[in-house]
This record gives structure tokens, sequence and C-alpha cells, in this order.
């Protein structure tokens, strides 16, 4: 089972988006772990991609919200408000 799914999964469905790790944090960890891989000649295209959803995450103004909070930005870019 996934720790995630199991502790995040329930906090989405009831848009609860109180932080256990900021966005604006995992933002810069991911931020961090692209330029080692870069120096590393590393591509990790999943990480980019997956950075660039929490960057819209935060200018939709959750940037002191939980990571879980990721599902607003999911709602955007399929056509809804994101209005959590």
């Amino acid at each position: 089972a996934s720790w995630s799914i199991n502790n995040l999964g329930p906090k989405m469905v009831q848009n609860d988006f109180a932080p256990g790790f900021y966005v604006e944090h995992f933002v810069k960890d991911m931020g961090i772990a692209l330029t080692e891989c870069e120096r590393m000649d590393l591509s990790l295209p999943g990480l980019a991609l997956v950075r660039q959803l929490y960057i819209a995450l935060k200018a939709q103004g959750h940037a002191r919200s939980g990571t879980q909070a990721l599902i607003a930005a999911l709602d955007v870019l399929s056509g809804g408000q994101g209005d959590y």
C-alpha cells in the first residue's frame, strides 16, 4: 500500500490542503534535484514535468498548501476552475 494514497488521498477528496509539506518547499527541492541531474548529465523528464505542475499550483495561490493540493492544478488543466 502507498503511504501517499492512504494518507493524502482522503485529504484530496475532502479538499483538505493543510500542509504536511509545503508546495513551495517541494518546488525548491525538485529544483535542486534537477540542477544535480543536469550536472550529472542525467535526464529525469518525469521530475521536470511534476515540478512544472507544482509551479502552476504555486501560481494558483497554493505555495503554503500541502503537496496534496496538486489536485487543484490538475483540475485547472482539465478545464475546471481549481477553486478549492
